[in-house]
């Protein structure tokens, strides 16, 4: 049953991309530069919105000509980044009361949890790749808020993030052409090993956290002997 699900959501986004992408085809630059710039920034307000290739394609106009490299980027970046910090707000306005099991039910709230942890054992790290990490990305700004990092530290990481993230995006839909699309399955296939990398770093952290301590300890302990 849930794999019938899942892929009846997938069948949704990749309906919702065709018909995206289609209509802004039909679009004068300008206003594909609009349209960029609310996508970038929807995505993080409603994640099913399939915001990285749409980014991929305006790379593919600009490889027609019909969009320029660095205001696509700019603007991608700039959506992204305002939409981050909306999301980052709304956290820290309503804190651990979007947790609650009876209230904002539509949030997962299981990857609600583990943002919390990323940000938790990463702080201003996690923040800085958040756009790299396609299954977290849109809990990473909520996560952040109700960790009370500092605005603006927070927002220069993210700003950073959106900017590598949809340069690469456009560069890759103006290389790849007609194969534009193929973006999609690389990011999903990358993102899987992203995190584990980012799980094997919270383990050296730890590990050095607890041998530091232990090396502490283990002074302390000399010191006194030798003062006694």
């Amino acid at each position: 049953m849930s794999g019938g699900i899942g892929q009846h959501r997938g069948v949704q986004v990749n309906d919702l991309l065709t018909d995206l992408v289609g209509w802004i085809d039909t679009l004068s630059p300008a206003v594909i530069y609009i349209v960029l710039l609310a996508i970038a920034f929807g995505e993080n307000v409603l994640p099913p919105i399939p915001g990285d290739l749409v980014i991929v394609f305006a790379g593919y106009l600009v490889g027609l000509d019909r969009l320029q490299f660095f205001p696509s980027v700019a603007l991608a970046s700039l959506g992204g980044a305002v939409g981050f910090a909306a999301m980052f707000l709304i956290g820290r306005r309503l804190g651990s009361a979007i947790l609650a099991p009876d209230r904002f039910t539509w949030l997962p709230k299981q990857r609600l949890s583990r943002g919390l942890d990323e940000v938790g054992r990463h702080g201003y790290w996690v923040v800085l790749v958040n756009r790299f990490l396609p299954g977290l990305r849109s809990v990473i700004s909520l996560s952040a808020g109700m960790s009370a990092m500092g605005f603006w530290r927070t927002m220069l990481a993210s700003a950073a993030s959106a900017v590598i993230w949809s340069w690469l995006m456009v560069y890759a839909g103006k290389r790849l052409g007609e194969n534009w699309e193929y973006v999609g399955v690389i990011i999903r296939k990358y993102s899987e090993y992203f995190i584990v990398v980012l799980a094997l770093l919270a383990v050296v952290r730890i590990v050095f956290y607890v041998r530091s301590r232990r090396s502490g300890t283990a002074d302390r302990s000399q010191n006194h002997v030798n003062n006694a």
